[in-house]
């Protein structure tokens, strides 16, 4: 025993190697609570104030044993906005409300309360953000993004879905050539 002990005191005598077996043990505390209190990384994208440019910020959410319920956990924590309020805009009014929230088949069902619809009061925005469309297209990303068991997203506002793809984009047709050139029309221009 004796021994032993003496090889222990030799071998910490070196700095460097008690320094080593603590750097180690603090590893391993530092792991063993990570793990120990079930927290989960998850990645939340803002708007700055100024620019508009996106921000991303990292927070630690506590893990639930149900998928769904992480996702509810970070929704609402996306309705609460960003944690640093004075550079980023959030993305929806904070009077806003997650009503539902179903996953099914690797699709997200959430159902928002009204107030999801309104722009920004002018009081928050001094800059530019994104646009109602533009915020869940974020948040629809984001989960995507955060949710590796998600590969689609279906929003609804009061029970009325919310069409992310199209809306707001134009439809673009290119001028079209035929074999004669007194044919030849474009798909955005009337006949005449």
């Amino acid at each position: 025993m004796e021994a032993m002990f003496g090889k222990i005191v030799s071998f910490i005598k070196f700095p460097t190697k008690l320094y080593l077996i603590l750097l180690g043990l603090l590893i391993f505390a530092a792991a063993f609570e990570f793990y120990s209190l079930g927290l989960a990384r998850r990645t939340f994208v803002f708007y700055t104030i100024d620019s508009g440019e996106i921000a991303v910020e990292d927070r630690m959410l506590k893990r639930s044993a149900l998928k769904e319920e992480d996702i509810i956990r970070y929704t609402g924590e996306t309705l609460q906005g960003p944690a640093s309020p004075k550079d980023l805009l959030p993305l929806f009014p904070l009077e806003t409300k997650l009503k539902s929230l179903l996953l099914r088949d690797r699709a997200v069902y959430a159902d928002f309360t009204e107030s999801a619809a309104l722009p920004l009061p002018e009081y928050i925005k001094k800059g530019v953000g994104g646009n109602v469309l533009d915020n869940f297209r974020t948040l629809r990303d984001s989960i995507i993004r955060n949710f590796s068991y998600v590969s689609d997203v279906w929003f609804f506002i009061e029970g009325n879905p919310i069409s992310l793809d199209l809306a707001g984009e134009i439809e673009w047709a290119p001028y079209i050539k035929t074999d004669r050139p007194d044919e030849a029309v474009s798909a955005d221009l009337p006949e005449t």
